[in-house]
C-alpha cells in the first residue's frame, strides 16, 4: 500500500541523483548497494537510517554481564578464534575481552566468512544479546565493527550504526563505510533547500522539526535529544502519509455505491425464530446490527469481522446472507481450504435443513454433472448461497444477482482472486471479511484502517476454558499416557507437527517419524490413527479428515492444515509437537481446535529441553492466558505484523522506515486523528495550506497511485 522511496519526488532533483555519482561509490558499488539494500539514489541513502547509535561513553563491562541484561555494548579484543563441531553443528567461537574479564562469542551461520574477517589484536565495538547456555553467558551472532579513534569525530556524542550485508562487507561497505558515505551525502544535502512535506501549521501544532534539520540530525545527531526529535519528525510523516491514504480510502468506500438491503424478511425471520439452535450472544447481536445498518445505506459495505476461535463468526455470516436473500440477492462464502469450505457448507446445510434456502458447495474437486447443475442453478437464481474455495472466482461461475461476499481468513487469498469475486455483479457486492486471528489495535488502525471493524468479544455460554500446560521431552511418556486415558473415556486427540516448509524432504521425514512414533504408543487394532498433511492428494486428505470428524479415528496426526476452522467437538486434547517452532498466534489457533464441546479440554505444548528465552516466554504466555487479543499483542511484539498475518509473503506488509507499530501507539492515534480532521475539512487536499500534504502523499505512493480494488485488502 505505502511504498517508501520506490518513486522519488520529481520536485527534489537532488534526491534523484544516482548513487554512483556520490564520492566513494562508483558503478560497481552502486549496483551492489541497489541489489543488497535497495539504495539506488541519493534519496534512498538519505532515507537509509541508522538502526541504532553507539554512545561511546556508555559501555558495559564484561564482569558486570548477567542474564537479566538484554542487549549490551562492549569494547575489547578477540582471541582464541576456533571452529567447533561438524556439519549442521559446526560453529565459530571466539573469546572477547576487556580490562574487566572475557565472554564467549558464538556464530552458527556464516562462520567461515566471519572467521576470515575476525582478527586478534584489533579493538572492536560489539553490540549483542545476552544468552545463557548451560549456566554460562555467551553472545550469539554479535554485531562487531573495528573501532577507530576517528569514529568519535563522525558525531559529537553518538556513532550511527547502519545495517550492512555479507556481500556489502565483502566489498568494503561495512557499517563504518556506509557511515562515511552518508556523511559525505549529508554534507551535500546541508547545502540544499529541500521542499517541506508537512505544512507549517501542522509542524507548529505538533512541535515537529523541519525536514532538513530532521534528516541531518537523524544521521549525525548533536545530542541524544536530537535523536528523539528527528526520529519523531520522520515517524510522524510516515504515519501521517499512511493515515491520509487509509482515511481517504475509507471516505471513498463510504461514497462507493452499493446494493440497498431495505428489509429483513421471511428468510431471516423464519430461521431466527424457528431454526436457530441456540441463543445468540450479545456480541453476535451487536455485530449483526452493525452489518444491517451498513447494508441499507446505499453504499458498499467493507467490514472486517474479527473474533476469537469458537466465538461464532460463522452464524453471523449465515444470518447476513439471509438478509441478502430477503432483498432478492444471492450470497457466497469463500474459504481458503477445501476442508474449511466443506465444514462451513455442512454446518450451514444442517442449520438450513428445515428452510427453503438452497445452499451448495463448489470446490475444484466437484466436477461433471454436479458442477454443471450448480453453475446453472446459480446463474438462474435457483441457488441462494454458494460456499466454496477459490473456485468461486472462476469466470464460469456466474451469479444471477450477487449481493454479499463473505471471505474467511482473507489474508490467504491474493488481491487478484478477491477482485474477481467483487466483479461478479454490475455493482460490487457488500463485503464481510472474517478472521479468527485477533488484530492488535495498532494494526487495526493501519493495515485494516480502511475497513469498518466488528468484534465478537465473548464466547458462547457453556464453553469451558482450555487447560494449557508446557511439557518438555522428558514428560512425553506421561503425556501419551494421559492421552490414552482420554481416549478410554471416549474422547479424541490431535497431535500437530510443525512442517514449516512442507515441500522439504527433512520436514516430511520428521512428520513420518512422528507418525510411526505415535502408532508405537497407540498400536492397532486398539487404536486408530489417521494422518493429514499437505503432500497428500485431496481425496486421501479428505478421507482421513472424515475418519477423525466421524469418530472412526481416535487420533489425528497432522500439520497445521487443521489450524483454522476444523470443528470436532469430541476432540479434547491438542498436543503440539516442537511448540517452540510456532508463533503465539498460531499456537492459539491450534489450541482453538479443542474446547468446542461441553467437556474439559487440554492443550499440551511439547518442546525440547533447551529453549531460548523467547521460546520460554511464548510457552509462559500460552499457559497464562486464552485472551486472543492479548496473545496477538504479544505476538506482534515478538514477530512483527508481516509474520503474524502473512503479509510479508503477500507483499502488503507495512514497511515503515522508522515508525514502530508496537512502540508508537500514541503517534499512530495522533496521526489518525489528524488525518481525519484534515480530510473532513479538505477531502481532496486542494486548499493552499495543504500543498505540502499532496507532496507527502506523492512521496510515499506507488507511481500509479491507484489502489483500485486493493482497498478491500
Amino acid at each position: 500500500m505505502i511504498v517508501y522511496l520506490k518513486q522519488i519526488m520529481s520536485f527534489i532533483p537532488f534526491l534523484q541523483t544516482p548513487i554512483e555519482f556520490l564520492k566513494g561509490v562508483g558503478p560497481v558499488k552502486a549496483a551492489l548497494l541497489e541489489k543488497e539494500i535497495g539504495v539506488r539514489t541519493f534519496g534512498d541513502l538519505l532515507y537509509y537510517f541508522p538502526f541504532r547509535y553507539i554512545d561511546t561513553t556508555q559501555l558495559n563491562r564484561i564482569k558486570d554481564l548477567n542474564e537479566n541484561l538484554d542487549f549490551v555494548q562492549l569494547r575489547g579484543f578477540v582471541s582464541n578464534i576456533r571452529m567447533e563441531g561438524n556439519g549442521a553443528r559446526k560453529r565459530l567461537i571466539a573469546d572477547f575481552s576487556d580490562a574487566s574479564g572475557s565472554v564467549e562469542l558464538v556464530w552458527f551461520q556464516g562462520a567461515s566468512f566471519i572467521e576470515k574477517n575476525l582478527h586478534e589484536g584489533v579493538l572492536y565495538n560489539l553490540f549483542g544479546k545476552i544468552n545463557l547456555f548451560k549456566g554460562f553467558i555467551n553472545i550469539p551472532h554479535p554485531e562487531m565493527e573495528v573501532f577507530l579513534a576517528e569514529d568519535n569525530n563522525i558525531s559529537k556524542t553518538a556513532l550511527p550504526m547502519y545495517s550492512s550485508t555479507e556481500k556489502l562487507r565483502h566489498k568494503g561497505l561495512n557499517n563504518r563505510q556506509l557511515g562515511k558515505l552518508t556523511k559525505t551525502l549529508v554534507e551535500l544535502f546541508s547545502k540544499q533547500n529541500p521542499l517541506e512535506l508537512l505544512p507549517a501549521y501542522l509542524r507548529e501544532k505538533e512541535d515537529l522539526m523541519g525536514i532538513k534539520e530532521a534528516l541531518i540530525q537523524i544521521h549525525f545527531p548533536e545530542n541524544e535529544k536530537n535523536i528523539e526529535l528527528s526520529s519523531r519528525r520522520i515517524k510522524y510523516q510516515e504515519l501521517l502519509a499512511a493515515q491520509l491514504k487509509i482515511q481517504s480510502l475509507k471516505l471513498n468506500n463510504q461514497k462507493f455505491p452499493g446494493w440497498d438491503f431495505e428489509q429483513v424478511g421471511s428468510f431471516f425471520n423464519d430461521f431466527y425464530n424457528n431454526n436457530l439452535p441456540f441463543p445468540l450472544t450479545q456480541a453476535q447481536k451487536r455485530v449483526i446490527k452493525e452489518i444491517r445498518e451498513d447494508t441499507r445505506t446505499g453504499h458498499q459495505m467493507n467490514r472486517l469481522l474479527q473474533g476469537d476461535v469458537g466465538s461464532g463468526k460463522t452464524i453471523v455470516a449465515l444470518l447476513s446472507a439471509l438478509i441478502a436473500l430477503d432483498n432478492g440477492f444471492q450470497a457466497c462464502i469463500m474459504a481458503p481450504t477445501e476442508i474449511l469450505a466443506t465444514q462451513h457448507y455442512l454446518g450451514m446445510k444442517e442449520l438450513l435443513s428445515n428452510t427453503k434456502v438452497k445452499i451448495e458447495l463448489l470446490t475444484g474437486n466437484i466436477k461433471g454433472k454436479a458442477r454443471k447443475t450448480i453453475l446453472q442453478d446459480l446463474q438462474e437464481g435457483a441457488l441462494h448461497i454458494l460456499v466454496g474455495t477459490h473456485a468461486l472466482v472462476e469466470d464460469k461461475v456466474v451469479f444471477k444477482n450477487l449481493g454479499l461476499a463473505v471471505v474467511d481468513e482473507q489474508h490467504r487469498f491474493g488481491v487478484a482472486q478477491r477482485s474477481k469475486l467483487w466483479h461478479k455483479n454490475t455493482k460490487p457486492p457488500h463485503v464481510l471479511v472474517m478472521t479468527a486471528t485477533p488484530i492488535p489495535r495498532t494494526l487495526a488502525m493501519t493495515v485494516y484502517g480502511d475497513l469498518d471493524i466488528s468484534i465478537i468479544d465473548e464466547l458462547p455460554p457453556g464453553r469451558k476454558p482450555i487447560q494449557t500446560v508446557h511439557r518438555n521431552e522428558m514428560y512425553r511418556a506421561q503425556v501419551m499416557e494421559f492421552a490414552r486415558k482420554e481416549i478410554a473415556s471416549g474422547r479424541q486427540v490431535y497431535i500437530v507437527y510443525p512442517l514449516i516448509h512442507e515441500s522439504q524432504k527433512l520436514d516430511y521425514e520428521n512428520l513420518m517419524q512422528g507418525y510411526e512414533q505415535v502408532r508405537a504408543y497407540f498400536p492397532e487394532p486398539q487404536y486408530r490413527v489417521a494422518m493429514v498433511h499437505g503432500q497428500q492428494d485431496v481425496a486421501t486428505k479428505e478421507s482421513n479428515m472424515r475418519k477423525f470428524v466421524s469418530g472412526n479415528a481416535h487420533i489425528l496426526v497432522s500439520t497445521t492444515v487443521i489450524e483454522v476452522g476444523v470443528n470436532v467437538p469430541n476432540a479434547s486434547i491438542m498436543i503440539i509437537e516442537s511448540a517452540e517452532r510456532f508463533g503465539l498466534s498460531q499456537l492459539h489457533q491450534l489450541r482453538g481446535r479443542v474446547g468446542r464441546g461441553s467437556e474439559y479440554s487440554y492443550c499440551i505444548l511439547l518442546t525440547t529441553n533447551k529453549l531460548s528465552q523467547d521460546g520460554k516466554n511464548r510457552m509462559r504466555i500460552m499457559e497464562k492466558t486464552q485472551d486472543g487479543f492479548l496473545i496477538a499483542e504479544e505476538d506482534l511484539k515478538m514477530r512483527g505484523p508481516g509474520d503474524i498475518f502473512g503479509t510479508k509473503q503477500s507483499g502488503s506488509a507495512v514497511d515503515f522506515k522508522l515508525a514502530d507499530l508496537i512502540q508508537d501507539v500514541e503517534l499512530i492515534e495522533a496521526t489518525k486523528k489528524m488525518a481525519q480532521d484534515i480530510l473532513a475539512r479538505d477531502p481532496e487536499l486542494t486548499h493552499p495550506l495543504n500543498v505540502e500534504l499532496r507532496r507527502l502523499l506523492e512521496f510515499y505512493t506507488e507511481a500509479d497511485g491507484n489502489l483500485k480494488w486493493e482497498r478491500i485488502s
